[in-house]
């Protein structure tokens, strides 16, 4: 007999494997190359394969990529990084994120896909939505099913109802949504969401793959 749990598991599955289906075949109806595999140590390996060995990896900031842990892999087998985790404050900061647009290869998160296959962003300086559209000769977007959403709404009200208030008091942002949890549409200098990037197709000069992974990742 089969128990609670393994049958719980068993229907979500099920569900979440429509979901992603139908995903991953809006996403390239889209022109989005789009793969799907179960794990993070699946992605981490799907991806390393992705990237040459020579390769400029630019980096925009995804809690998802150093969950995977696929940054470090990068480093640990030599590829140049241009990415401000860890960096202090400063000018350089600025420069870092102007380098990342001539990177060889971008990897990013995303804050909400759509079923029918748009990618939805926010960003507070714009340079991680910038990098995405436009600049580096390649972009792997990374993702957990939880980003996975029904329609455009769902997915704007992700991005600034559970997306932003999350990220800005994980970074340490000095906005409202970091205190309470909601967004109050502030004018805060730290504005998490000062953009909202929504991309309905793969823009013609840029080469965009999107990774599902079957787990939830990120915020």
């Amino acid at each position: 007999m089969v128990g609670v749990h393994e049958r719980v598991k068993e229907i979500r599955d099920w569900y979440n494997s429509g979901r992603v289906e139908r995903t991953l075949v809006a996403l390239k109806n889209r022109g989005f190359g789009a793969e799907y595999v179960r794990t993070s140590e699946e992605a981490k390996k799907t991806i390393l394969e992705m990237i040459p060995v020579n390769a400029t990896i630019g980096f925009g900031g995804s809690l998802t990529l150093l969950q995977v842990g696929v940054l470090q892999a990068l480093r640990d087998r030599g590829n140049p990084m241009i990415t401000t985790v860890g960096a202090p404050p400063g000018p350089q900061i600025i420069e870092e994120r102007r380098r990342a647009l001539t990177s060889d290869v971008f990897l990013t998160g995303c804050n909400a896909i759509v079923e029918d296959g748009r990618l939805v962003n926010m960003d507070g300086t714009a340079n991680r939505v910038a990098s995405l559209v436009f600049g580096p000769k390649r972009v792997i977007v990374v993702a957990g099913i939880n980003k996975i959403v029904p329609d455009l709404d769902s997915a704007l009200w992700r991005v600034k109802h559970v997306a932003a208030p999350m990220n800005a008091k994980r970074l340490g942002y000095k906005t409202p949504c970091a205190e309470t949890g909601v967004c109050s549409d502030c004018s805060s200098p730290e504005r998490i969401c000062n953009v909202i990037s929504i991309v309905e197709r793969r823009p013609s000069m840029s080469d965009i793959t999107v990774v599902l992974i079957g787990e939830d990742l990120g915020l």
